[in-house]
């Protein structure tokens, strides 16, 4: 670490917070759930978190030993531990719905978590109240939590089910048109012919719906992206939406943007093809990917 940290020759401080994120930090976080959950005494394990992040970001930033811990934190693109553990607990005891029914874990669950699995005799709903007050554990955390959550999950739905998906039922149907970075004249004058043509093609169908869908992301962390989309039949616009898209990133942006377009054009009569027209084929693809995935 004092060789990558070398102020000369060693790592940019950029690329130094990013080793810290995906090994070190990692690594001191494995197994967590075994000891920090509401009610448990972890104050001095915490602890040695701390330090461990304090020296982490001295090393980042290069500080001087007697920086305050808040400062290099801050500096260095760290959020606090307990902070760090508090958002990852909160994601563990949400992640126990994407469960299928018929888990292990949902077996010791309350019985409006059961669903298609045998209670265990150990099961919380086996217990009496008094008993639930004293029995502290991760478990109990989840069992506590989850009804705070209002999105519905399917992990088995049948179009995730490989075979039954989308692109797996209608291989032809769907077809992406990625030019990829034009950094030629010649190869940016035949994309616009390209495209020309095609806009041309889709102006005179009757039963095609063209879509132009984009996002912006504000400069300003304090507000949120926008997502828009802009529909046309023939040659005339027939309806255009603006959505707040929150304080996401911008493929999320561009997906929630599709995503509305799509929704407005299969509600029209007679539309038999639909032509999205978008800056960001990752999302595109994404559109057509049930498979679970964060955002």
């Amino acid at each position: 670490m004092k060789m990558l940290g070398s102020s000369t020759r060693g790592l940019p401080p950029r690329e130094k917070r990013l080793l810290y994120r995906s090994c070190v930090l990692l690594i001191a976080t494995y197994g967590y759930r075994l000891w920090y959950y509401e009610g448990a005494r972890c104050k001095k394990d915490l602890a040695l978190l701390k330090t461990m992040q304090r020296k982490a970001g001295l090393w980042i930033t290069g500080a001087f030993s007697t920086s305050p811990t808040g400062g290099i934190e801050a500096l260095s693109g760290l959020i606090p531990v307990h902070l760090h553990l508090q958002k990852m607990a909160g994601h563990a005891n949400f992640r126990a719905v994407t469960l299928s029914d018929t888990h292990p874990l949902r077996s010791i669950l309350s019985q409006d978590h059961y669903k298609s699995a045998q209670p265990h005799p150990c099961a919380i709903s086996q217990m009496s109240e008094a008993f639930k007050q004293k029995l502290k554990g991760t478990v109990m955390e989840i069992d506590r939590h989850l009804p705070e959550l209002t999105k519905s999950f399917e992990p088995v739905a049948s179009e995730a089910r490989p075979g039954t998906r989308l692109m797996d039922r209608f291989p032809d149907q769907v077809i992406f048109n990625d030019y990829g970075p034009l950094l030629e004249q010649d190869a940016l004058e035949a994309h616009e012919r390209d495209l020309s043509t095609i806009l041309r093609n889709v102006r005179l169908s009757d039963d095609t719906v063209y879509c132009l869908v984009d996002a912006s992301l504000p400069d300003n962390t304090q507000h949120q992206a926008v997502s828009a989309a802009i529909l046309y039949r023939e040659f005339e616009e027939f309806n255009r939406v603006r959505h707040i898209a929150s304080r996401v990133t911008a493929p999320d942006a561009e997906l929630f943007a599709i995503r509305s377009a799509i929704t407005l054009a299969t509600q029209q009569d007679n539309c038999e093809k639909i032509y999205i027209f978008t800056d960001s084929i990752a999302s595109a693809c994404r559109a057509v990917d049930p498979s679970l995935y964060s955002g």
